[in-house]
C-alpha cells in the first residue's frame, strides 16, 4: 500500500513497470522527462548517477530500470521530495535510489565533488520576467521558472559533481540553445551529442536534448530528428516504445 495525500494519484510508468505519485496541483511529469531518461547514456554495472531538479523523482525511477548503479536525486521542494520518497518505497527501489532534499546552489555543502559518472537535469525552462506574475501556484512556478535556480546554477553544479570524462545530459527548449552551449563550454562541459524533438513532421522543434562531457574534446554530433506524433496523431514507434515498452503496435488487425 502507498499513502496518498491531498489530490495525489498513483500513475503507471508502463515501459518500466513502475508506479509514481503525482499531483496536478504540485507536479506531474511531462514527456520531456521520458525523453531525457532515454537519451541519457548511463553505466549499467559500475558508477554513480545523479539527477538535479528531480521533482517527484521520475527521472531516477525511469533510469533505474536499465542500470544497477546507485542513483541520487536532488530536489529543493519538500512536498515533491516527500512524494518521491514514497514512490521509491512503493516500488522497492529505495536501496538503489536516494532522494536528497537540498538546493543545488549549495551542492558543495552536502555532496562530494568529481564523484559522478552521469548528471541528468530537467531544469526550469523559463527566465523570470520582470514585474510579471508567473504562476500563483508556487510549486508550479518553481518547477517552470528560474526562481530557485538558473541555467548557470545547473551547469555549475554539474561541473562540480562530474568526474573528468563524466557526462552531463539536459533537456530544455530550443530557444535557449545558444545560452546552453555558451554555459556548457564556460563550465567545461563540452557538447558532444544533440537531438531536436519535433511534435510532428513539418512543425518547429519544441524540445532539445543535449549531452556534454566534462573536459571533452570538441566534436558535436547532431542526431537524427525525433518526432513525437505521426500524421494521424498516434505516437511514433520511437516514442511509443519509450512510453509503453518495445513491442509491436497494432492498429485494427494490422501490425505496425
Amino acid at each position: 500500500m502507498v499513502e496518498l495525500k491531498y489530490d495525489e494519484r498513483l500513475d503507471y510508468l508502463l515501459a518500466e513497470d513502475l508506479r509514481i505519485i503525482q499531483s496536478p496541483s504540485v507536479f506531474s511529469f511531462s514527456l520531456d522527462a521520458v525523453l531525457l531518461a532515454n537519451f541519457a547514456q548511463v553505466p549499467t554495472q559500475k558508477g554513480k548517477v545523479i539527477d538535479l531538479c528531480s521533482g517527484n523523482g521520475v527521472i531516477p525511477l525511469l533510469v533505474s530500470s536499465r542500470t544497477n548503479v546507485p542513483i541520487q536525486g536532488v530536489e529543493i521542494q519538500e512536498r515533491l521530495y516527500d512524494m518521491a520518497i514514497r514512490s521509491m518505497n512503493y516500488n522497492q527501489v529505495h536501496n538503489q535510489i536516494e532522494m536528497i532534499l537540498g538546493d543545488i546552489k549549495d551542492i558543495r555543502s552536502f555532496l562530494p565533488h568529481s564523484q559522478y559518472d552521469v548528471v541528468t537535469c530537467n531544469p526550469p525552462y523559463f527566465e523570470v520576467p520582470e514585474g510579471k506574475i508567473i504562476n500563483e501556484n508556487e510549486h508550479l512556478a518553481i518547477a517552470r521558472h528560474e526562481l530557485k535556480c538558473t541555467l548557470e546554477d545547473v551547469m555549475i553544479a554539474a561541473k562540480y559533481l562530474l568526474k573528468q570524462g563524466g557526462k552531463a545530459t539536459f533537456v530544455h527548449r530550443p530557444g535557449r540553445l545558444l545560452d546552453i552551449l555558451e554555459l556548457m563550454r564556460t563550465y567545461r562541459l563540452e557538447p558532444k551529442r544533440m537531438q531536436l524533438v519535433y511534435p510532428k513532421k513539418g512543425k518547429e522543434a519544441n524540445t532539445l536534448l543535449i549531452e556534454g562531457i566534462r573536459d571533452g574534446k570538441p566534436d558535436l554530433k547532431i542526431l537524427p530528428p525525433l518526432y513525437v506524433f505521426e500524421e494521424d496523431g498516434q505516437y511514433t514507434k520511437e516514442v511509443h516504445d519509450m512510453l509503453y515498452g518495445k513491442s509491436e503496435r497494432t492498429i485494427g488487425n494490422e501490425k505496425k
